[in-house]
């Protein structure tokens, strides 16, 4: 008799979730997952692929412009509710084929939440399930600061479901999120405002491209701010104020935060059982991926290391090789490239 139910028990069905669980199943692993919300995560629900969508999308006004130049006759009415039915209909197809890659490959469909009781159980509706390996992949969340009137503000999470096109917003960050809404919602024709608290966003990118960057976004009518904040948010008749740190006013219909993420780890009961725990939620984990407890791992955005989907595909493969393939493997995470859709 098997002295556990299964030999892998993954928590979040996001990319890295997904591919531990399908290669250890590979690897010959009885493996379940539990998902909460939706299969794919962040990157086919709420980021990469629906932004990217939305991107796209914004790029067609200046293209029926060009076109004119070229003897086309081209021109239209942008309907948002359109897109973002579009938008939900192919992630609900990505959705699917998530779906299947686990359970072609024999993995177990857990859509509920789950609490880890010990280190070897989880608690799902009650009912226990126990594991020789547990793997945390559930995860980060969008964060909103506090100051007064920032329930009014909304993340990119809402910003994919909003009933209708905003015609003036406010991003707040210079990330790539914050550059890329600005970019959508301006070539969706927003009349859009980014704020910024520094000298000059996308730190981490060459200075180079950080200022032409900026540059082209405001030759193009964006009102970039930098060295400015958000101290107030005022609800109005016509919409929302903003007080900004130089003492202006901001009027918008929809105000987003893109100013970072925090690791979706509360309500899972991991500094119960000891697993420690960054300020931030991150779990701390070495470099194979494995908590301070021995049989539990973490890959993903809730360990803070780098929050990109190929990153957290490679810790899962590295946790399957680990665990079940007979090959200790580290995830490299050297010149790891990344991008700014504009």
């Amino acid at each position: 008799m098997a002295r556990y139910d299964y030999d892998l028990f993954t928590i979040g069905a996001g990319s890295g979730g997904v591919r531990a669980s399908r290669m250890s199943a590979a690897f010959g692993a009885k493996v379940a997952v539990a998902e909460e919300r939706y299969l794919g995560g962040t990157c086919v629900n709420v980021g990469c692929i629906p932004k990217k969508l939305l991107v796209y999308a914004s790029h067609y006004g200046d293209d029926f412009q060009d076109a004119a130049g070229y003897g086309w006759t081209a021109g239209g009415r942008f309907d948002w509710a359109t897109l973002i039915a579009n938008k939900n209909a192919e992630i609900q197809r990505l959705n699917g084929i998530y779906r299947k890659l686990l359970t072609d490959a024999g993995v177990t469909i857990i859509e509920a939440h789950a609490e880890i009781i010990d280190r070897h159980t989880v608690l799902i509706d009650g009912k226990k399930i126990t594991a020789q390996y547990l793997l945390v992949a559930v995860g980060s969340w969008p964060m909103v600061p506090r100051f007064p009137g920032s329930e009014h503000a909304i993340t990119s999470n809402e910003a994919f479901y909003l009933r209708a096109l905003p015609k003036r917003v406010i991003i707040v960050g210079g990330g790539y999120t914050g550059v890329e809404f600005s970019g959508i919602f301006h070539g969706l024709g927003a009349r859009t405002t980014q704020l910024y608290w520094n000298e000059l966003f996308l730190r981490g990118f060459d200075i180079d491209i950080r200022r032409s960057l900026a540059e082209e976004m405001r030759k193009r009518g964006i009102d970039l701010r930098f060295k400015a904040d958000i101290v107030r948010i005022e609800k109005s008749d016509t919409g929302l104020r903003a007080t900004v740190t130089d003492g202006s006013i901001i009027e918008a219909d929809q105000i987003l935060y893109a100013t970072g993420r925090l690791s979706n780890t509360p309500k899972l009961g991991l500094e119960n059982i000891g697993v420690g725990l960054k300020e931030n939620g991150a779990v701390i984990v070495d470099a194979y991926s494995q908590s301070t407890v021995e049989n539990i791992y973490a890959i993903g955005d809730c360990t803070d290391r780098m929050m990109l989907t190929p990153v957290a595909i490679a810790e899962g493969m590295a946790v399957a090789h680990t665990l079940f393939n007979n090959n200790p493997t580290k995830p490299n995470y050297l010149n790891v490239p990344t991008a700014i859709f504009k």
